[in-house]
């Protein structure tokens, strides 16, 4: 269980990290403060970097958290936002375009299938999986078939599709109820379905956070690796530095915790309280990087 530790909205102080609860994440922390330079720092966005809201286009990034990344970007090696959303749609909910000190930040969008990189402005990104497209047109008469059209709803996410439960009288068994009819409609069009906290993703297989992870940490050639995150979508990240960690790349683990997700705080190394906590482990990183 990874240690928890609860910072004030606004914090005061920024230069103290908390003690990882297990020794690869102790041996991770050292590595990134030793090692600044060759440092990836990862960490998904919705729930993360952002508080989550009922509605996903409401979405935005904690207010402290642009600064705290601008403030940490220059230090490191990169700073990677990886989420499923489109790229475009995280940077513009992030308020990451322009921002002096961030042009070493990339964002991962689409499990990685999409990229945006600070320096160009540019988001690069393969042609669209025609099972998308397909889902799309069936999806709204699948729910209403199937009786769980009330209080669910779909975002359009482009290169993908989800179904949110939180809405719903019960959330949860709404949530329930869908996991296997959606996974036999994707499976239908050669998509997965991803559960996430009361949302379920239909989307192209072949690609997850912790590809991304891995082709980009090993594309920077980095030493040292942080990855942050909060939900079940975030576990393949999670492995992912676990292979980075048996590769000898010394990795730190960070749940950005929830009472909703508790896998993620099982496999952390550090559990802080939310986006804020999050916001202020960023801002003491780099505090202590100037020492």
């Amino acid at each position: 269980m990874g240690s928890h530790a609860e910072f004030p909205e606004h914090p005061e102080t920024t230069d103290t990290v908390p003690t990882p609860a297990t020794t690869a994440g102790a041996e991770g922390l050292q590595a990134i403060l030793a090692r600044p330079a060759r440092t990836v720092i990862a960490l998904d966005f919705d729930g993360t970097l952002a508080p989550i809201v009922p509605d996903p286009e409401q979405a935005r990034a904690h207010p402290a958290a642009v600064p705290a990344l601008a403030a940490l970007a220059p230090k490191v090696a990169s700073v990677a936002v990886v989420t499923g959303r489109p790229a475009g749609v995280a940077v513009r909910h992030g308020g990451f375009a322009g921002v002096p000190g961030l042009d070493h930040l990339v964002v991962l969008g689409h499990y990685g299938a999409e990229r945006w990189d600070a320096r160009t402005g540019t988001v690069s990104a393969p042609a669209p999986h025609p099972g998308v497209a397909s889902v799309r047109a069936e999806l709204p008469g699948f729910l209403d078939r199937i009786g769980v059209w009330q209080g669910t709803w779909i975002e359009e996410k482009g290169r993908a599709l989800a179904v949110h439960t939180r809405r719903a009288t019960d959330p949860q068994a709404a949530f329930e109820s869908l996991r296997e009819p959606l996974a036999d409609l994707a499976t239908r069009h050669g998509l997965i379905v991803e559960p996430g906290r009361m949302v379920l993703e239909l989307r192209p297989p072949g690609m997850d956070k912790g590809v991304a992870l891995l082709e980009y940490v090993r594309e920077v050639g980095a030493e040292a690796v942080l990855y942050a995150g909060d939900d079940l979508g975030d576990l393949p990240a999670f492995a992912a530095v676990d292979k980075l960690r048996s590769d000898g790349v010394p990795g730190l683990l960070v749940c950005s915790g929830s009472p909703e997700v508790t896998e993620l705080a099982e496999r952390a190394d550090l559990v802080v309280d939310g986006p804020a906590g999050v916001v202020h482990l960023l801002r003491s990183l780099a505090g202590l990087m100037d020492r």
